[in-house]
């Protein structure tokens, strides 16, 4: 499924990564807490990341917890972010990032590593 990963429903995902199954209740708390969201807000919030497959919402009680790990959602939104910039080209994303950057020899033998991995 190909979804687009916004700021707010990372944050509702940072909050179920971290602890597990929580009730809308919970997270609307904490949401309210750190960010200042209105219960309204965390609750459609909710609602989008439940209708993304982000989230599985079970009853009685609302509670959610997280359907992607932290790293499926990392290779997702990377595999998104090389499609839309690079042109589905990830080597080109790798030089972006690697542009006027001193490399120790540890930090190239890692990548030699991990080209040699990917092979």
């Amino acid at each position: 499924m190909e979804y687009r990963i916004y700021d707010s429903e990372l944050r509702v995902l940072e909050l179920l990564w971290s602890q597990g199954e929580l009730t809308a209740r919970d997270i609307a708390a904490q949401a309210a807490e750190q960010v200042g969201w209105s219960k309204t807000t965390t609750y459609t919030v909710l609602k989008k990341c439940v209708e993304k497959g982000l989230v599985e919402r079970t009853e009685p009680g609302f509670h959610c917890r997280a359907a992607v790990t932290r790293q499926e959602a990392q290779r997702r939104e990377t595999r998104g972010l090389i499609d839309r910039m690079y042109g589905g080209a990830a080597d080109k994303l790798v030089a972006s990032l690697l542009e006027g950057q001193a490399l120790s020899a540890e930090e190239i033998h890692r990548l030699r590593d991990l080209v040699e991995e990917l092979k």
